[in-house]
């Protein structure tokens, strides 16, 4: 854990974040937003009870709040925060669901873990209600347009990050963070390191096994490797970074005439789930388990219905073709 957040950190929420990160094995970047979620809170509690100026929010220092003052937290309290981020921040809705789930699991384990707590105050802190969208995917043909205009400096890694994407739907720091020793061609199958650091067991269509064949050749030619180990390398033989892939992503978009439609690297593994579900008949518990999510109920956006599928089924009526009767003409009484 970075050692300047731990300098600004109280014992208790110290406490925390290194429970959090070698009990729970949540990952370092997940930390960190625990850490950012309660901070704010902390320094908005310390100016609400004590009536300081909030402008300057973050400029507080938090390092002595210690048992005493988390006891006085009350439901109440965190209410008045939850408007402050509205109100005064701006945060939407699944920013301040974000802020809540952190809250939740902080005085979840002064109470249950830290023994600080005797009840939790917050026990009964709602999740604020998030407007539930379909996910924005590419369609069938728009998949096959991208992966045919994939042209790069380095083409076969690129079309292979692509193939990956959308045929196995994993998520950017996954693609990233995948070694060699992560692909198994020959048992065509490979493992991913996901999020809470779970580690899972991917199969590789033909598709796959192809393109990774192929850029381990383009890979070979590299003159200096300096991350044996990485899969994806940069031209200076470096592990290649999430945010260079997603410049090649959207270089790739524009090159399928794609740009400008809200397509991403997530996107992709969005498409790679809706295809897999609507076209591909995959139960929607395989599914689950292939993207790697905890929650059923998050891999069911997946099982959305498509325009098309409604126009079809509009198409499929067999009162289709029902003409409205032609008008009698009736003589005047």
């Amino acid at each position: 854990m970075n050692s300047a957040i731990l300098k600004k950190c109280p014992q208790l929420l110290r406490d925390f974040l290194f429970y959090m990160e070698t009990i729970r094995g949540r990952s370092p970047k997940t930390v960190e937003a625990y850490y950012t979620d309660l901070h704010t809170f902390f320094c908005f509690m310390k100016a609400y009870k004590n009536d300081l100026p909030k402008q300057d929010l973050n400029e507080i220092d938090i390092s002595d709040i210690g048992q005493e003052f988390i006891r006085s937290v009350t439901l109440s309290d965190v209410y008045e925060y939850l408007n402050y981020t509205m109100s005064e921040r701006e945060n939407n809705a699944k920013t301040r669901a974000r802020k809540v789930s952190s809250l939740r699991s902080f005085f979840k384990y002064l109470t249950t873990k830290g023994h600080v707590l005797e009840e939790n105050p917050i026990q009964e802190l709602e999740i604020p209600a998030l407007k539930k969208s379909l996910p924005k995917y590419l369609t069938l043909e728009q998949s096959l347009e991208l992966l045919s205009h994939v042209d790069s400096s380095s083409p076969k890694r690129d079309f292979c990050m692509v193939t990956l994407f959308l045929n196995c739907g994993i998520r950017l720091s996954e693609l990233v963070g995948l070694n060699l020793s992560n692909i198994h061609l020959r048992e065509k199958r490979m493992t991913v390191l996901g999020k809470g650091n779970k580690e899972r067991l991917l199969y590789l269509n033909d598709a796959c096994i192809r393109s990774i064949e192929e850029y381990l050749q383009e890979r070979s030619q590299i003159a200096t490797i300096k991350e044996k180990n990485a899969l994806f390398l940069s031209s200076r033989g470096t592990r290649i970074t999430a945010r260079r892939v997603q410049q090649i992503i959207q270089r790739s978009l524009e090159q399928a005439g794609l740009a400008g439609q809200g397509f991403s690297t997530h996107k992709l593994r969005h498409t790679a789930a809706t295809l897999l579900y609507q076209q591909g008949g995959v139960d929607i518990r395989v599914l689950q388990e292939m993207l790697g999510h905890v929650n059923l109920g998050t891999t069911e956006i997946y099982t959305h219905t498509s325009s098309q599928q409604l126009k079809e089924a509009a198409e499929s009526s067999p009162l289709k073709n029902v003409k409205p009767p032609k008008k009698k003409n009736t003589a005047q009484d």
